[in-house]
């Protein structure tokens, strides 16, 4: 059998274009392909969220459908293997679903039986699952083969590398048991470092289990906060590779499960994958939501610098504006810092002083207040104002603002509101400043795009006089050992005191993080690299209090 794997990087909603981007691929798939298989919900993009409520959307999926079977009798030796939502029969629920069209008919279709409702998903909201006591999934004999097809979640019913079972059910379990002779496993599974490698892993544990073959064929581009990496591939029995798509771009591979020829992978290298991802995610949200140019706030620091970096390798350099706003506080070398940067970019520069600007406020204030203004007062003044004018430049046609916030600092709180966190995009707010350095120096190695100045000097917001960040937090290697254990791992306080710990440091960053959960809320959405990242994985209260 001929199988051509095909991962294309859909728009969320536009079915019109995806149907077009579908076509494509199938007309360049080789005529010899027997199966064509497709990702996840690639009629409508991953995902979709509530377009799934509007009956509008169901109409316009339903007639996607029915062209899909016209679009079949074109290619009558293909079978056209699909994620999409299908309506139940009864009701106005939905399932997701792969259906297979062939010659003008959709002759098989396949619901997604473990419906994830944890981190960033949130199915159980739209889609339904099938009776697994009543209607257990059914193996599909295709030119002679008998197929099991899954969905994404479907197979990972059983956790990576451990023996404890997520759900009561084991859909590929139960196509096996039945005959199924390969798996087929539709996914759009979201990026985050060394999730790769987790899925190349989990496809050795069936072939293992099973002695039969694995595919799987995964969403690429980036919708919103979610970047899917591409990385599909297939394996023979034996656990080797028969085929392995590119990461992070589209692309198609034919190959024959009767092939002899394997292929060896390259070692994962993390910093890459994230360097690529992350430009990539840059450019889709910029491109699908029709816009063009970014403009940022340029400190001279380490954050604004990986964020102008990765913007113009996403965007190019001529279409990102940085703009350096010194005040009384900050140093000569934190604006040389910033035209070295964008001279290395050949990014344009502007310089707008804030000191008039922040004098007349604090003078008002001064004023205004029947006590001295806190000193905070005068520090997120610094950075409002500054929020205020990237903004007016953001106001341009076709222009977003891109936040620079670490992960470290929006955990803390140690931003503000209106000021700082203003904008469109955070683009490293999953990123732990530690884990910052390094990517920096992954940036670095093949030309110093980013001043050694900034990796070596003292990290400072300069708010206020020789204000460095060690004064208000801890060192960050500390800090991040101590957010990954609460944030990533879910440590209790006493866990993370018993890793050697202060008692009373670690009481205060729990408490800082649980206390500003309200910012975190009201920052743009940010990309997610990690396993747990801000934003929809992550859903605390604000008005809480946590016994410790």
């Amino acid at each position: 059998m001929n199988i051509t794997l095909s991962q294309i990087n859909p728009t969320v909603g536009d079915i019109s274009n995806n149907l077009l981007k579908i076509e494509k691929a199938i007309s360049e798939a080789p005529t010899s392909t027997d199966l064509l298989i497709f990702s996840e919900l690639a009629l409508t993009g991953y995902p979709p969220r509530d377009l799934l409520k509007h009956p509008s959307f169901i109409n316009s999926i339903v007639t996607a459908q029915k062209e899909l079977e016209k679009i079949s009798t074109k290619f009558p030796e293909t079978g056209i293997l699909i994620g999409t939502p299908t309506p139940t029969l009864k009701g106005n629920g939905l399932y997701n679903s792969a259906r297979l069209f062939f010659k003008g008919k959709c002759i098989f279709e396949q619901h997604k039986y473990l419906i994830p409702s944890y981190d960033v998903f949130d199915e159980t909201r739209y889609f339904n699952s099938p009776d697994y006591l009543h209607n257990k999934p059914k193996p599909l004999l295709f030119k002679k083969r008998c197929l099991g097809i899954t969905i994404c979640e479907d197979i990972w019913c059983l956790a990576p590398s451990t023996t404890k079972f997520l759900y009561p059910f084991d859909p590929v379990e139960s196509l096996v048991s039945q005959g199924a002779e390969l798996i087929i496993n539709l996914s759009a599974s979201p990026f985050e470092v060394n999730k790769p490698t987790v899925r190349y892993n989990l496809g050795h544990e069936y072939v293992k289990k099973y002695n039969i073959p694995f595919i799987l064929v995964n969403q690429v581009g980036a919708n919103d906060d979610l970047i899917f990496d591409g990385n599909s591939f297939a394996m023979n029995a034996r656990g080797k590779f028969l085929s392995k798509l590119k990461n992070f771009e589209v692309d198609s591979q034919t190959f024959s499960l009767e092939q002899k020829s394997v292929i060896s992978l390259s070692q994962n290298n993390s910093m890459e994958d994230l360097e690529k991802a992350l430009i990539l995610g840059i450019r889709d949200y910029f491109e699908k939501s029709k816009n063009e140019k970014a403009v940022l706030g340029l400190s001279g620091g380490l954050d604004s610098a990986v964020a102008a970096v990765l913007a113009c390798k996403a965007l190019g350099s001529q279409n990102v504006l940085g703009i350096t706003m010194p005040s009384k506080y900050s140093s000569e070398g934190s604006a040389k810092d910033s035209y070295d940067l964008a001279k290395n970019l050949s990014l344009e520069c502007k310089t707008i002083s804030i000191e008039n600007l922040v004098d007349t406020y604090s003078d008002l204030f001064k004023s205004s207040f029947s006590t001295p203004p806190a000193p905070s007062v005068e520090e997120n003044i610094q950075a409002r104002i500054r929020g205020n004018i990237l903004m007016a430049f953001a106001n341009q046609p076709k222009t977003l603002l891109i936040t620079t916030g670490n992960k470290s600092e929006i955990a803390m709180g140690y931003c503000t509101l209106y000021g700082d966190m203003c904008g469109a995009l955070a683009v490293i707010s999953d990123i732990f400043k530690t884990t910052l350095y390094d990517f920096a120096k992954y940036i670095n190695q093949e030309k110093d795009l980013i001043p050694q100045n900034i990796l070596t000097k003292p990290p400072s917001a300069e708010l206020k006089p020789n204000q460095k960040d060690e004064d208000t937090l801890p060192p960050y290697p500390i800090l991040d050992a101590i957010l990954t254990a609460y944030l990533i791992e879910k440590k209790s306080h006493k866990d993370i005191e018993l890793m050697g710990f202060d008692k009373d440091l670690v009481f205060w960053i729990l408490q800082r993080v649980d206390q500003n959960e309200h910012k975190r809320k009201q920052m743009p959405i940010g990309f997610k690299v990690s396993s747990c990242a801000f934003g929809k994985g992550r859903r605390m209260p604000i008005a809480m209090k946590i016994e410790r």
